[in-house]
């Protein structure tokens, strides 16, 4: 079964796919030989399917075919990961046209033209991600993120491939904190993940539910649990939902970005971050996404790297 989607507005997808690969691979989000590869679940079974794209960022075109299957219901839930995946419900036209009245922005647009920022498919791979990169690089991060998709994730072959569907809270919820310190995950991350994932499983903690609910209220409940603190709760935000008005001003890649940018390299502090980001309102994630992406351009034509 195979459908078509055009992006609304400009959208760079090799650009925007390329996180998946950028610090290592992700087991579970496939992307090799221009082809993105991941699993959807559907009344009870996990169905892979690969997303292939034409044209430029002005005229992009997504195919997405779903092997083995002619359920209107499984392609529906496919297309609807691929729309996050590939950040379409982004109002990305709105943010370039508030870029054009700050310079550093302004700059940066043509050179990152359509790159969106991914949201993630479901919001427990989201939180698991984020405490895997707690406090270390996002190689590292990447790498035991993988060993733990693999391990507890479930294999689903898609066009001769094999795709690994991110762990069901269920499962987690069952795993043993050695197994995961066997796979270099600290004491604390392991029981901060089979903590958070006994509370999911038990129904004690509805993330679906979350997106219903102001950034305060999100923030009051991701910083109740064991492990999470604004840091966490703010990539949430963004990158999960979707919110616009949020800054993760905490994280040390940002407030390099925000240096590098616009303190001439020295580190500026989290609340003078927060302030510069406000003047953003409802596009801060999305600059903050541009600022991030711009810098590691920057570096990577220097010969370094962030």
């Amino acid at each position: 079964m195979e459908a078509t989607l055009a992006a609304p507005g400009p959208l760079d997808v090799s650009g925007t796919l390329a996180r998946f690969r950028l610090w290592g691979e992700d087991p579970a989000s496939l992307l090799a030989d221009g082809v993105f590869r991941r699993a959807v679940r559907v009344d009870g079974r996990w169905h892979g399917y690969e997303l292939r794209w034409a044209g430029g960022p002005d005229d992009a075109r997504l195919t997405v075919r779903v092997p083995g299957t002619r359920r209107t219901r499984v392609m529906d839930a496919a297309l609807a990961q691929v729309r996050r995946i590939c950040g379409l419900d982004l109002d990305l036209a709105a943010f370039y046209q508030a870029a054009r009245r700050e310079p550093v922005l302004g700059a940066l647009v043509p050179r990152l033209y359509g790159l969106r920022p991914t949201l993630m498919p479901q919001p427990f791979e989201m939180l698991v991600g984020a405490v895997c990169a707690q406090q270390v690089n996002l190689a590292f991060a990447f790498t035991v993120r993988g060993r733990l998709v693999r391990r507890f994730g479930t294999e689903v072959a898609v066009g001769g491939q094999t795709v690994y569907a991110f762990p069901e809270a269920e499962r987690l919820a069952r795993a043993q904190v050695r197994q995961l310190r066997a796979m270099q995950f600290t004491v604390r991350k392991a029981e901060y993940i089979i903590g958070l994932a006994r509370q999911v499983a038990s129904g004690e903690l509805d993330l679906n539910g979350l997106g219903e609910r102001s950034n305060d209220e999100i923030m009051s409940t991701l910083t109740a649990i064991r492990g999470f603190g604004r840091w966490t709760a703010e990539w949430f935000l963004a990158r999960s939902l979707g919110r616009g008005d949020v800054c993760p001003a905490g994280d040390l890649a940002v407030r390099k970005a925000f240096g590098h940018f616009f303190a001439r390299g020295r580190l500026p502090s989290e609340e003078a971050v927060r302030r510069r980001a406000a003047a953003w309102g409802e596009h801060q994630s999305l600059a903050v996404h541009y600022l991030l992406a711009g810098q590691r351009l920057e570096a990577a034509a220097g010969g370094g790297g962030t």
